[in-house]
């Protein structure tokens, strides 16, 4: 099979994963008022469910160098079927909602990191970039389908039948995967022991280019995930004042999902662009403006709703766009035999911060709705600059990176 083949049908995989990663996000709005969740509440569940996909992306990086990435990759892929079911069967309310989610991410990260490795071991350098970065467009296209498809069987059949069908797409996943790698060997590198990763995790943190590209990634994590948790739910209520809020609803979901669609070119547009200007000229350029989109997002709730679209749509490319110049540029700055531990390690750090974003974001705004009796263009502002604020020591980490690092 060709790389190009290889490829395609390895990101049809992902973006089948893609789809339970969104089934919560899309229902939200409506799962508040059947469950009686709070926004704060509301964030907890997001916040569960990447602390467990948190722990999974840094189980699948040890495991991919112990056991080697395409093991990892299947093995996991199968638990990722089994809590998708389970969340789909039995979440009937807050607590088991936070259970069931956060055992569902803690089993989803086995697409992810092993992909990475699968990817990195295939492709030279000159061709990673572009090449991770179509593999994290199918996430990105993955998101998109659910949320829009996820919408319309929520407002049709209810939110029990659009966790069904998101759970469908870990199945479709794993069976395209086991057929697309069946003739992939499974590398474990040498010397790849239980003390070897933690020797290889030392020399991780003892490398000055890989922590400054780790944590710059880190604080992009916070406005992501945040951005990801909250954009159905802040364009459903722009659209309530003119189409009602059931209407509104289908509305914030089907928009959210056109412009995580989006995210497909931003991905492998960046990817493919770092290839040639650099990886942190690209992480700069999109990081300044995913920023400012954070920090004037929330103030536009009142504006015609096709603006808020259009600003969604820039805002989702610039933040998700240097997602694969991330993944790309840790692969220059450590040795082969470290960079799932190096993954794992950037999981870790990246997911333990940006999976409380959610949650600041649910809290701020309860709060300021609080203090103005109504969820009004304050307590949108204010959510939204919580992110840009929460990812601005990411720009310094970048132009420290641009002092030590050739790209």
């Amino acid at each position: 099979m060709s790389d190009n083949r290889w490829l395609v049908w390895l990101c049809m995989g992902r973006m089948s994963f893609g789809f339970i990663f969104m089934a919560y996000t899309g229902a939200m709005p409506i799962l508040m008022k059947d469950w009686g969740m709070n926004a704060g509440e509301a964030g907890v569940i997001h916040t569960g469910w990447h602390y467990g996909y948190l722990v999974s992306l840094f189980a699948a990086g040890f495991l991919s160098d112990r056991f080697g990435a395409k093991r990892t990759f299947l093995f996991m892929s199968c638990a990722a079927v089994a809590s998708a079911l389970a969340f789909a069967a039995f979440a009937d309310g807050f607590a088991s909602a936070l259970a069931l989610y956060t055992l569902t991410g803690l089993c989803s990260g086995g697409s992810y990191t092993p992909g990475l490795a699968l990817i990195s071991q295939r492709f030279a350098p000159q061709r990673r970039g572009g090449a991770m970065g179509w593999y994290l467009a199918a996430s990105s296209l993955g998101y998109a389908v659910s949320l829009v498809f996820g919408g319309a069987i929520v407002a049709s059949h209810g939110w029990r039948m659009a966790f069904f069908a998101a759970a469908a797409g870990p199945a479709v996943g794993l069976v395209v995967c086991a057929l697309v790698l069946r003739h992939t060997r499974n590398l474990v590198t040498a010397g790849a022991d239980a003390r070897g990763g933690w020797r290889s995790l030392l020399e991780v943190v003892r490398n000055k280019a890989a922590m400054l590209a780790i944590w710059s990634y880190a604080f992009h994590a916070w406005e992501l995930l945040g951005l990801w948790a909250w954009l159905p739910a802040y364009l459903a209520a722009a659209a309530t004042p003119s189409y009602g809020a059931a209407a509104a609803v289908g509305i914030g979901t089907l928009l959210a999902g056109l412009s995580f669609a989006t995210n497909t070119i931003g991905s492998v547009a960046g990817g493919r662009l770092s290839d040639r200007v650099g990886r942190t000229s690209v992480m700069l350029r999109m990081t300044v403006t995913s920023l400012a989109c954070s920090l004037a997002f929330g103030w536009m709730v009142t504006f015609p709703l096709w603006i808020l679209a259009a600003v969604a749509i820039v805002y989702n490319l610039t933040a998700l766009g240097d997602s694969s110049v991330y993944s790309t540029a840790l692969t220059e700055l450590v040795p082969a035999k470290s960079l799932g531990v190096a993954y794992a390690l950037r999981a870790a750090i990246g997911f333990g911060l940006g999976g409380v974003s959610p949650l600041v974001f649910g809290l701020v705004l309860d709060h300021f709705t609080g203090v103005s009796g109504e969820r009004s263009t304050l307590s949108w502002g204010m959510a939204w600059a919580t992110l840009g604020l929460g990812a601005v020591p990411g720009l310094f980490a970048i132009v420290r990176l641009r002092r030590v690092s050739a790209r």
